[in-house]
């Protein structure tokens, strides 16, 4: 038997049919514009499915911002039935439906092709990985084509029922993530799945499965040959979605953070209790921010990351006599560069990066000139904040931060008088050990030449 028939045997045999009255999915958490779609390819004579993680999600009594939905109809069927519709993609070929903002994502059902075929229709596999893939099957050899059991669910708008044909839905209930299929095999067609592994467990709050994460250690590597843009879109998953702290520290935990961010894991190895405390204060900021519905940026998240191995490499500069700006400067584009091999930041990130990042010594620089050129600063903001996440380095550092913050609430005449040293402020800030002062200098009398004898 070959493995399209097996895989699909197999996946028959395991079929569960959940009917409405036993699953909490409800029309009304769905979203207009996937009904639209479902029921339009469903009157049309198509086999039509809200398909993986807003099924996962629904069963979870979350409430999905995408809809994907699963068919057996070709792109080309899709697009005939709705003029809304593009086509898109080379390596998977979709269906876009688009209604005003929202996208709902089509595709038509995957198959498995020939066991030991490489290059079967219009599969293309390069050394274990998929590079394109547009071969149709069944709903049953889509489901094992699928990463997770839990992403293999199937809500059908024939009927409401919920067709689950590798265990998903028991996994929901255990809260559990299992690969479908061979974990090593897998990863090898996408080492992106690694990843996706890690930011589902995280947002989701489940264990990966044993099997899922052993191979993480010997395939780890994998992870440079994925497109660096690609692993920014990855990166904003894992670190912008509401669920950066856990998806870090589980990053960490299974050994794959030093493949995505190397400079990282090395200052982290160092055992810098400080950075630690930076880098998980400043994804649990982002995490608050983004439960807000408050803005974030990726350049602040970045800088974050990076700044252990900024800050090491610009002080050992510094340590040599390289002249403070300059070793800031080869130390900002040194690490930038490094990781920008691994994850393509784009230069609109790295340049707010880097501003962050010169900032910082600038802050104990507290004579009256440079205090109120550096408030005007347009990077200002985001370097205090970045300042207020450094006090664990150093009383001094500390110190600083209360400085700059009590500066901030005066009145820009009283702070002035209280720079020039012309008047004494009730509420004198801290002074900060790394400037010891926060008063200007005072000026040295120059004495007065006594006029030449007239005779």
């Amino acid at each position: 038997m070959n493995l399209k028939a097996r895989n699909e045997n197999d996946a028959t045999s395991a079929l569960r049919i959940i009917p409405r009255e036993q699953h909490v999915i409800s029309r009304k958490n769905i979203s207009k514009a996937a009904l639209r779609v479902l029921y339009r390819l469903n009157e049309a004579g198509y086999a039509a499915y809200l398909v993986g993680g807003a099924v996962r999600d629904l069963l979870l009594g979350g409430h999905p911002k995408d809809f994907d939905v699963a068919t057996n109809a070709t792109p080309e069927d899709v697009k005939k039935l709705f003029r809304n519709c593009r086509l898109i993609g080379r390596r998977f070929r979709l269906a876009h439906v688009v209604y005003g903002s929202e996208i709902i994502e089509v595709a038509t059902f995957r198959g498995t092709g020939e066991e030991g075929v490489a290059n079967d229709g219009d599969r293309h596999v390069v050394d274990g990985r998929i590079v394109r893939d547009n071969v149709w099957g069944t709903i049953e050899e889509d489901a094992v084509r699928r990463d997770f059991r839990v992403n293999a669910l199937y809500y059908d708008i024939s009927d409401f029922s919920v067709r689950d044909y590798v265990g998903g839905v028991q996994d929901v209930q255990d809260r559990v993530l299992h690969l479908i299929g061979d974990p090593e095999t897998r990863y090898r067609e996408d080492p992106v799945r690694m990843l996706r592994a890690v930011r589902l467990a995280a947002k989701l709050n489940f264990r990966i499965d044993a099997a899922a994460s052993a191979p993480f250690d010997d395939l780890g590597p994998l992870l440079a040959d994925a497109a660096p843009a690609r692993l920014f879109d990855e990166s904003l998953k894992l670190f912008l979605a509401g669920h950066g702290l856990k998806s870090f520290r589980m990053l960490e935990q299974c050994g794959l953070l030093r493949f995505m961010f190397p400079a990282t894991a090395r200052a982290l190895k160092r055992g810098d209790d400080a950075l630690r405390s930076l880098i998980e204060q400043g994804l649990s900021s982002t995490d608050e921010r983004v439960a807000e519905g408050k803005s974030v940026t990726p350049a602040f998240l970045f800088a974050v990351l990076l700044w252990g191995e900024v800050r090491d490499l610009a002080h050992a500069w510094m340590a040599k006599g390289v002249d403070s700006n300059e070793a800031w400067s080869r130390a900002s584009m040194n690490v930038v560069a490094e990781q920008c091999q691994r994850v393509a930041i784009p230069r609109r990130f790295t340049f707010t990066m880097e501003e962050i990042w010169s900032l910082q010594p600038r802050f104990e620089q507290v004579q009256r000139k440079r205090v109120f050129r550096l408030m005007t600063h347009p990077r200002f903001r985001a370097a205090f904040d970045f300042l207020l996440l450094r006090a664990g380095e150093s009383p001094a550092i500390r110190e600083l931060g209360q400085w700059w913050d009590h500066a901030q609430k005066l009145p820009h005449e009283t702070l002035a008088a209280a720079l020039s040293g012309s008047a004494a402020v009730a509420e004198a800030p801290p002074q900060a050990s790394a400037s010891q002062a926060a008063a200007k200098p005072r000026k040295r009398r120059r004495r007065r030449k006594s006029k030449p004898d007239a005779s």
